[in-house]
């Protein structure tokens, strides 16, 4: 619930924030901002946060995701939300993933991010593919875009937890 999220200390927003957004700089500048009036300005100060991010902080975020068509393993609440967000990977087309995974990687220097949430396995492959024809400044861009997605998904899911 939106008013737990605001009183809490800002250690304890800080920890929930994140699960949703692995980057202390995001953390530290969204638990800041509290409290928020209701949850569409909080998915929006979270939104304008991320893009505004600086490519190390980007990088920090990123560290926390698992490659698409990997299982994320603990008992994190990050971990079981990343497991949800891909259950959509069918076995099959996991090979075909570690692939472009792989050439994304060297392509790029980070992990593919894609909000995988609704994606079939076949779609996330399809993304992937397309975008390794990138170039650096457009494929940020569509990083930036896609943790934004995520972030906004795992905040509507941490406050729909506290409810």
């Amino acid at each position: 619930m939106l008013t737990d999220f605001n009183a809490r200390s800002p250690a304890e927003a800080e920890a929930d924030l994140l699960a949703c957004c692995a980057s202390r700089a995001f953390a530290g500048k969204v638990a800041a901002l509290r409290p928020y009036a209701d949850l569409g300005r909080l998915l929006d100060a979270a939104e304008a946060t991320v893009r505004e991010l600086a490519w190390d902080d980007v990088l920090e975020a990123l560290s926390a995701h698992p490659r698409i068509g990997e299982r994320a393993s603990g008992q994190s609440r990050e971990s079981a939300w990343s497991r949800q967000e891909q259950s959509g990977v069918e076995d099959e087309l996991r090979a075909a993933l570690a692939d472009g995974n792989r050439a994304y990687e060297e392509r790029f220097g980070h992990v593919y991010l894609v909000c995988a949430t609704g994606l079939t396995g076949a779609e996330m492959l399809a993304r992937l593919r397309e975008r390794l024809g990138n170039d650096e400044e457009r494929e940020r861009d569509a990083v930036r875009a896609e943790l934004a997605a995520i972030t906004r998904l795992r905040l509507t899911k941490l406050l729909g937890e506290a409810a």
